[in-house]
């Protein structure tokens, strides 16, 4: 009862010091305003040094083209709240700008949850309290620059945006550096994405994003004229708005965090916020943890008989998932099964799965939803069903020439969850593999037959097209693996409750695999069955070390006996008998340990900043570190320990590597490339 009292007390203290002065206190740093509402972010650990250099000018308008930055404060009042996402405490703020006609209140609530402390949540509202309206052309909050320093590389960043070029998602920056990271479409098939920005130094980073619970067509800009200067970062929504006299203008609910270490942390804690808003991940099946063997070795010009004569040997090996991939349809759209493959339709379909099943594996058909043909029948029955721009044009999926259809058009939707009772009930299908870039967003659709209530509709109801989606296989299958591959784009947070298996969706290196990895298991949670995609794709087309030692589900698409096709994506990626011994022990490991279903631990290392690269994941009472460098030698540090003595393995080579402790937790080493260790207590 008395420590209770003691801590009542102590709240009360820190909340009533603080009435007297517009600062919100988080548990990371101070966020204090002045007189024009410009805001400073102080960080309270001394390790960390000084991230701003004056008061900035964070949350403003532009109007006709010129910003507003010339507000004065009028009140302010600290409050307490509860409400459904939790309790908190919550910093109120009203100011008023005047400039010629102009004439606009300001006002401003940061909220501070008890369940997430250092998050400052803002909501920000503009009233036109002037008799003419008002032309705005965007709102931006979270408008920082960073102080940089002399270091050759001083920041680090996660940049959120999709692109055709497919670019890594964190990556330095550098002199010059210029990123938007709009989260709606960069170009025809490619958009979406997780609405946060990171960039942080060794010492301390700071993450800026909005926290609606459906996506927006914010944009994300980082830039950097001069790195050791600074860089800056900001949350902007461009849109032409008219603020009649009496109207107000609200902004979408924005976030700022402070962290130490790289962006896990705060990709994290959005996680964690967003839960609590209602967007929860998935549970997840042993089936998605389950090694895959994929078909797309034999590419589209498969033959059945090349899959199912592959399929003894890929049992002979442990995999566990076999995956016919594109190919088997006439055309993206009708997905009718190819004659030239099936002759007898659906009887030769359900014949192939048996034969699958037959051989103790579980059997994934590839899918492109949302796309249609030229030339389709149901481009020619239901043109309905396309999404349209404001010009009424038809929008363009590059990959597979084809296009777009509606994903919150009631037509659609039946559509899609026919196709689905088709794969799997009457095909006989354990899984989806639903793949294409054009899959993580969509354009505004102004079709008129969809009767929408604003053109965004169908960008802000893909999420809910990919829970249909989602639940229609589970339904079906409650061991159903949903695997949404959108290739080479920047995965998106809102669709991510609707799939059990992320991807690396194309990766371009192993880099992408480890740092997807990282990624998805911030957003989805540390144990999320996230797939590494087909080895092949990686370093040399052999790196299973990328995807083991980072808790990955592996998988290859190996072709088999040797010659038998040669693959044009990867070149021959025949199962020699050199591979198969490789590929076999790597499975051995895989299957051994099984980190994917481990804790992963994304906050003990920094990926941009700690040499050499490092990945932790806890199982039972064991940690596994993954170590990354072309060449090291030297002394790791271990962290993360409890107390103890402790045993260090590699568990590749199967080598005693001596003994390490929470009191001298470092190993003198050297390796090429990777070393993987176990590190177990010594009871």
């Amino acid at each position: 009862m008395k420590w209770r009292l003691l801590i009542s007390l102590v709240v009360f203290w820190e909340f009533g010091c603080q009435n007297d002065k517009p600062v919100v206190n988080t548990d990371d740093f101070f966020l204090s305003f002045d007189d024009s509402l410009k805001t400073f972010i102080q960080p309270k650990s001394k390790q960390v040094n000084s991230l701003f250099n004056s008061y900035q000018n964070s949350e403003y308008l532009v109007i006709d083209g010129k910003k507003t930055d010339t507000f004065r404060m009028q009140q302010f009042h600290h409050n307490l709240f509860s409400e459904k996402t939790g309790d908190g405490r919550a910093l109120n703020l009203t100011a008023s700008h005047k400039t010629g006609d102009v004439n606009i209140q300001k006002v401003v609530s940061v909220k501070v949850y008890d369940d997430f402390p250092d998050l400052a949540v803002f909501n920000v509202a503009y009233i036109n309290l002037g008799s003419e309206t008002i032309t705005i052309n965007k709102w931006v909050n979270h408008d920082y620059f960073l102080n940089g320093n002399q270091d050759s590389i001083p920041f680090w960043s996660f940049q959120s945006g999709t692109y055709e070029s497919r670019p890594d998602w964190v990556l330095p920056l550098k002199n010059g550096f210029k990123q938007k990271n709009y989260m709606g479409m960069n170009a025809s098939d490619y958009g979406g994405g997780t609405p946060v920005s990171d960039v942080w130094r060794k010492d301390a980073g700071i993450a800026v994003g909005h926290l609606e619970t459906s996506p927006k067509l914010i944009a994300l800009p980082v830039e950097s004229e001069n790195v050791q200067q600074g860089a800056r970062m900001a949350v902007e929504y461009e849109k032409m708005i008219q603020l009649q006299p009496g109207d107000t203008l609200k902004t979408f609910t924005t976030f700022v965090t402070l962290h130490r270490g790289d962006y896990f942390e705060s990709l994290n804690r959005y996680r964690r916020f967003m839960a609590k808003l209602g967007l929860v991940m998935p549970e997840f099946s042993d089936t998605a943890y389950e090694p895959v063997w994929c078909a797309w070795g034999y590419e589209r010009g498969f033959t059945t008989a090349q899959v199912l004569n592959t399929l003894p040997k890929v049992k002979e090996m442990g995999y566990e998932w076999a995956v016919l991939d594109d190919g088997w349809q006439t055309a993206e759209g009708d997905w009718f099964l190819n004659p030239e493959k099936f002759p007898n339709g659906a009887k030769d379909m359900q014949k192939f799965t048996k034969a699958i099943s037959d051989q103790g594996l579980k059997s994934k058909i590839w899918w492109a939803p949302l796309a249609v043909d030229p030339g389709t029948e149901l481009l020619k029955n239901h043109p309905d069903l396309l999404l349209l721009d404001k010009n009424g044009e038809k929008q363009l999926i590059s990959w597979w020439d084809s296009y777009y259809l509606c994903p919150a058009y009631d037509g659609t939707i039946e559509y899609t969850k026919n196709l689905i009772k088709t794969m799997m009930q009457d095909w006989g299908f354990a899984g989806l593999k639903i793949d294409g870039q054009h899959l993580n967003g969509v354009a505004p659709c102004y079709n008129p037959s969809h009767h929408h209530a604003y053109p965004e509709e169908s960008v802000e109801k893909l999420q809910d097209f990919w829970k249909m989606v989602y639940e229609t296989a589970t339904s079906i299958n409650p061991d159903a693996v949903v695997e949404i591959c959108p290739c080479g784009t920047a995965s998106t947070f809102f669709n991510m409750p609707y799939m059990n298996q992320p991807v690396a969706s194309d990766p371009t290196s192993s880099w992408q695999i480890r740092l997807k990895g990282k990624t998805y298991k911030a957003l989805m949670g540390p144990s999320v069955p996230y797939y590494g995609d087909h080895v092949e794709l990686s370093d040399s087309s052999s790196d299973f070390a990328s995807s083991v030692g980072i808790g990955a589900v592996i998988g290859t698409k190996f072709t088999w006996p040797v010659g038998v096709h040669i693959n044009t994506e990867s070149g021959d990626v025949s199962l020699t008998e050199s591979r198969e011994k490789k590929w076999k022990k790597w499975l051995d490991i895989y299957l051994k340990y099984q980190l994917p279903k481990g804790h992963y631990l994304g906050n003990l290392y920094d990926i941009g900043f700690d040499k050499p690269e490092t990945h932790v994941v806890k199982k039972g009472d064991a940690y596994f570190y993954a170590f990354y460098e072309k060449e090291f030698a030297g002394r790791l540090e271990i962290r993360g320990l409890e107390n103890g003595k402790y045993n260090v393995t590699d568990y590749v080579a199967g080598k005693d590597l001596g003994q390490v402790s929470s009191d001298d937790p470092f190993l003198e080493t050297e390796f090429s490339d990777y070393l993987l260790i176990r590190v177990s207590p010594i009871p």
